[in-house]
């Protein structure tokens, strides 16, 4: 059988390449092809223990069998540049689900919190992630937001369905922005509104830290003298990653 294989944000530069298709064994695990790719590129070995595996937009452990066509993602530790052409289709944006989107162009904010807010509301609160005009020491002339499109907005939607069931809250809205950003423009901008403001602060405060950790977008920053990829978040301990540590979360 044959996978379709996706190197995603850092990962793209340490294989020099985005993509490519791998030979398997009918009945191989999401293991045998990771040994596999260590075979060919031997400094995935270093990474081991940071990377996550994705199998058609999931997050998987390596005793995941896979499948003729199947889509696997390496995904290294997110951060947060424009829209990765690594998915099965090209991307059209924006991406939308019932709450959230992925957007090419300048949020609108005020609209987003408008269409938001009903008269039983008694809070809304916003998070609102702003572009910095410095970091690790030096100035930041831009950032470029990268993402796996399709899985993003379906982490980002997953995480809005979890706010919802486990916080006191009427509603909820995600967008973040891809593509090169400037100084003082807005990347992300999430929206809670409830009945009151302490279910309304706690969701938005989980649903930030969450999605920093787990939705695969990346950020690149670029200074006057070159670009480096922002350092990512751990994953969580439930995401299991290509070394073989964390749990199964399918």
């Amino acid at each position: 059988m044959q996978v379709r294989v996706l190197y995603l944000g850092m990962l793209r530069d340490l294989a020099g390449r985005e993509r490519e298709l791998v030979q398997l064994s009918d009945g191989a695990r999401l293991s045998d092809l990771y040994a596999e790719l260590q075979q060919r590129i031997p400094k995935l070995q270093s990474f081991r223990n940071a990377i996550a595996l994705a199998v058609n937009y999931e997050y998987a452990d390596g005793a995941a069998t896979l499948h003729d066509n199947d889509e696997v993602a390496l995904i290294p530790p997110v951060s947060g540049g424009k829209v990765d052409k690594d998915s099965t289709a090209a991307i059209t944006l924006p991406l939308v689900s019932e709450h959230c989107s992925l957007v090419g162009e300048p949020i609108q904010t005020a609209t987003i919190v408008a269409a938001i807010k009903h008269p039983e509301d008694g809070a809304v609160a916003v998070f609102d992630g702003i572009v910095r005009n410095h970091s690790r020491g030096r100035r930041t002339l831009y950032l470029d937001y990268t993402a796996y499109g399709p899985m993003a907005l379906r982490q980002m939607e997953q995480l809005t369905q979890q706010a919802l069931a486990n916080y006191a809250i009427r509603d909820v809205r995600i967008v973040h922005r891809l593509g090169r950003l400037q100084i003082g423009e807005t990347s992300v901008y999430m929206v809670v509104a409830s009945a009151h403001r302490g279910a309304a602060f706690d969701a938005c405060h989980w649903l930030i830290d969450a999605l920093k950790k787990t939705v695969p977008i990346w950020k690149k920053e670029f200074f006057e003298d070159g670009a480096v990829w922002a350092d990512g978040e751990s994953f969580p301990a439930e995401i299991p990653r290509a070394g073989g540590s964390g749990s199964a979360s399918k």
